[in-house]
């Protein structure tokens, strides 16, 4: 039943623990969404469970499910300390309150000492796509600044060509990060004239 609907999907988002990272049962499921050509965005949920680590689920999704993968968000916090993500190319922070079950986000300056975590982790995502792509490849090198705009067609063209796998993360069940979420799968992911045609065997 997996693999017949995988057939058909325009594109998916892989959900992971944040606490068991990356599971036999994904494994299975991302190796017939490759098996597909199916376009991915990669969700690390549960990040307000004890235990959870966001780095190790993105380690493992390199190395186990062997895709070139790197956020695109970074936590605040974790466990029960998880407040909001870092938008790594906005360069702003959002937060939730749980007074209102996280239906508003409210986006501010990212905190003065997550500023350097953000800066690197920026930088690293630029140079995952520089690697991938002649156009950031050739701004990163000039030293130019690299349009927001420009970040986001790179990795939507990344993702539909199954070159890249941008990791966002979030707190499912306190509605933490499904908005961001939601967005992603607009901006990167194929719409069905993206895809063509479902070719059927008789």
């Amino acid at each position: 039943e997996v693999e017949r609907s995988l057939r058909v999907l325009d594109g998916a988002v892989g959900v992971f623990d944040a606490v068991a990272g990356v599971e036999p049962q994904s494994e299975t499921v991302w190796s017939q969404a490759d098996k597909y050509s199916v376009p991915r965005l990669a969700f690390v949920n549960k990040m307000d469970r004890v235990g959870s680590d966001f780095d190790k689920c993105v380690e493992e999704i390199n190395n186990k499910l062997k895709k070139v993968a790197a956020p695109v968000q970074l936590p605040i916090g974790k466990e029960s300390d998880f407040v909001g993500v870092i938008d790594l190319i906005e360069e702003k922070a959002l937060f939730w309150d749980e007074d209102d079950q996280g239906l508003r986000i409210q986006q501010k300056e990212i905190p003065g000492d997550l500023k350097d975590q953000a800066e690197e982790r920026r930088e690293n995502l630029i140079e995952c796509l520089a690697d991938l792509d002649n156009d950031i490849a050739e701004l990163y090198l000039e030293g130019e600044e690299i349009p927001k705009n420009k970040l986001r067609e790179v990795i939507r063209k990344l993702v539909i060509n199954n070159e890249f796998v941008p990791v966002l993360c979030g707190s499912a069940f306190k509605n933490k990060g499904v908005q961001p979420l939601l967005d992603a799968v607009v901006e990167f992911l194929p719409s069905p004239t993206d895809r063509g045609a479902v070719t059927g065997v008789c």
